[in-house]
């Protein structure tokens, strides 16, 4: 211990130098203006942890740097040196640096001495400069980032034994850690321990199981000495949610925290700041009954909540509700008794571990503490494998010696016992177990590697140049193929609607020849010409009274046989089959029966069937 003190020296004095710097802008902030002593509390607190950068670490980064660094494995009353309390410290900054990104990152030396002169101050007394386990865990486990309630189950694995029940004396421990917190922040005489504070919060012979610790400490309001530790969690959840509102005191807009609303004032409504250093205005003053906001809902949506909720015919459910939690704790896996934590010889191809100690019995649930372990889990199987495959290799290395001497013994005449025999009998069995168990460890790190190769091939796949530009470049063109169907889809659809008014045209047309106003009174007769038909271009038309002129009579029936001929022509597309009546001296269409609708029969099969073919 004496080497602790001799090479913590430099970084103590430099340590102390910035926790009364620490102090000092503590005090510069003006929290002792604040009226209430919890919400005093909670933020002197919430300014260390941000002080420290414990805000970015979570309980269950905390818990494994105490198994990493064995505080798991030391009683609660065993104390800790400067050395291992800085490298307990140092080795969970350094794993919150990998985490975080550069710009959250802490510098690890200087918030490492920070923190642990700020610990020492607040929990060691006189020169020795030692810490207790408990001490530790219980500051940094409510210093850090995370749930109040896996704090409190944390909490009560340390302070419980193995059926489950709460260990009263314990209980008062944590009690006088916890407000060693408060005091080291100048906050005693409002939240200081005593010794019958314990017993005022559960009676001495009760039996307290996990549900029953968390229903009294998480309850609203809670004990009296605690009151802070959930305004200090609900602090660091609305820090950041901005209200867009006005102060009426400060007249400060879109103010962020907390929002407190004068019931008796109309729209009287005050920022954190004002709130708590008890800044009034108008007619409003500190008397008022006042309801504190943590998010903001605009009118309507407070009015449509407020409907909904009457409207209910079946009471909605208590949102705070707490889980339940199994009383007895699930037993956790000591392997000591199975393999010692002996050197691995280097063509195994683990390194030395220095984390396989057996976890204690004060621990979490297997289901909780084993949460931040679970990407080392199959790696901790092969270990134990590979250890075990040792320790009967040894002892099958041992078993020829032994079966040496046992022929020597007979061929001078001693015959081996029953129990020699057995022994060779357990010899065979362990090197078969031993043969086993290797080739199930090399067929699991041939599977492992097999893995990796894998994620390196996907991971070279992703991050392949030429790859990513080719997705690019599909992505391109499977957009202006889209774009396109799109286009093309438009068109054939105007082309419809086109389509659409020059059959009904045509149809109208023929419907009423007529009113046709060229019309002649002898020509009226005559069926008009069909939209197919197209008069002859290479003969001229006849010379009245010439040699080759001819009759009305004759021209009506040369014209009626032309349209004829080319509606025939014209139906031999392959369509449906249609069928056209015979043609008398004063009819030139006949009906035409088949699928097409009504509106599309008036037309040539050329003209109907051109636009089938577009689509």
């Amino acid at each position: 211990m004496a080497e602790d003190g001799a090479g913590g020296s430099g970084n103590s004095s430099t340590g102390e130098a910035s926790r009364l710097q620490l102090l000092q802008e503590m005090r510069q902030q003006n929290f002792d203006s604040i009226r209430f002593a919890s919400y005093r509390t909670a933020c002197k607190l919430r300014f260390i942890q941000k002080k420290v950068h414990l805000h970015n670490v979570d309980i269950w980064n905390v818990i494994e740097a105490f198994r990493e660094n064995g505080l798991n494995t030391l009683e609660p009353s065993s104390t800790l040196g400067v050395s291992r309390l800085e490298t307990l410290l140092s080795s969970l900054f350094h794993a919150l640096n990998k985490r975080v990104p550069v710009s959250q990152q802490a510098k690890v030396d200087a918030t490492t001495a920070l923190l642990m002169n700020w610990l020492l101050a607040a929990y060691t007394t006189g020169e020795n400069n030692k810490i207790s386990v408990f001490s530790v865990k219980v500051a940094l486990a409510t210093l850090c980032a995370g749930k109040l309630m896996d704090k409190f189950r944390y909490i009560y694995s340390q302070i419980s034994d193995s059926n489950g029940h709460m260990i009263h004396w314990r209980f008062s421990d944590y009690l006088k850690e916890v407000l060693a917190l408060t005091a080291a922040v100048y906050e005693s005489p409002s939240f200081g321990y005593s010794e019958g504070l314990a017993n005022s919060i559960f009676p001495q012979n009760s039996k307290v199981t996990v549900n029953d610790f968390l229903d009294t400490l998480m309850s609203d309001p809670g004990p009296h000495c605690l009151i802070w530790l959930p305004l200090y969690h609900r602090m660091a959840a609305v820090e950041t949610v901005a209200h867009p509102v006005m102060c009426d005191a400060c007249h400060k807009e879109n103010f962020t925290g907390f929002r407190y609303r004068c019931q008796k004032c109309h729209s009287y409504q005050l920022c954190q700041d004002c709130f708590w250093r008890g800044k009034v205005s108008g007619t409003h003053n500190n008397d008022h009954e006042t309801r504190e906001y943590s998010s903001f809902k605009s009118p309507s949506k407070q009015i449509g909540h407020s409907l909904r909720k009457s409207f209910r015919c079946v009471p909605e459910k208590g949102k705070n509700s707490l889980p339940r939690f199994p009383e007895q704790p699930e037993k956790t896996l000591d392997l000591s008794h199975i393999v010692p934590p002996s050197p691995l010889p280097s063509h195994n191809g683990f390194p030395d571990p220095g984390f396989m100690a057996p976890f204690d019995s004060g621990s979490m649930d297997s289901r909780s503490t084993l949460r931040s372990m679970d990407s080392s889990r199959l790696d901790d199987e092969h270990k134990l494998i590979a250890r075990y495959a040792q320790r009967l290799a040894q002892e099958a290395r041992t078993m020829p010696r032994a079966a040496s001497r046992m022929s020597q013994a007979d061929q001078a005449g001693r015959a081996p016992s029953d129990a020699n025999l057995a022994s060779l009998d357990a010899s065979r069995a362990q090197r078969e177990l031993i043969s086993q168990l290797e080739a199930k460890n090399k067929e699991i790190m041939r599977e492992i590697a097999r893995l990796r190769r894998q994620q390196e091939i996907e991971a070279a796949g992703l991050e392949n140049p030429a790859l990513m530009s080719e997705l690019r470049a599909l992505r391109q063109r499977k957009d202006e193929l889209e774009t396109h169907l799109a286009t093309l889809q438009d068109s054939r659809r105007q082309l419809m609607v086109q389509l659409e008014g020059l059959m009904k045209m045509l149809k109208n047309h023929q419907a009423s020849p007529r009113s046709t106003p060229n019309s002649s009174p002898r020509s009226t007769k005559s069926p008009p010409l069909p939209p197919g038909a197209v008069p002859s271009s290479r003969s001229a038309p006849p010379t009245p009274g010439g040699p080759l002129s001819t009759t009305p009579q004759q021209q009506q029936q040369q014209q009626q046989s032309q349209s004829q001929q080319q509606m025939s022509q014209s139906y031999q597309s392959p369509v449906p089959t249609t069928s056209v009546a015979s043609v008398t001296n004063n009819t030139m269409l006949g009906t035409i029966q088949n699928p097409i609708p009504d509106n599309l029969s008036c037309v040539g099969g050329d003209v109907r069937f051109r636009g089938w073919r577009g689509w």
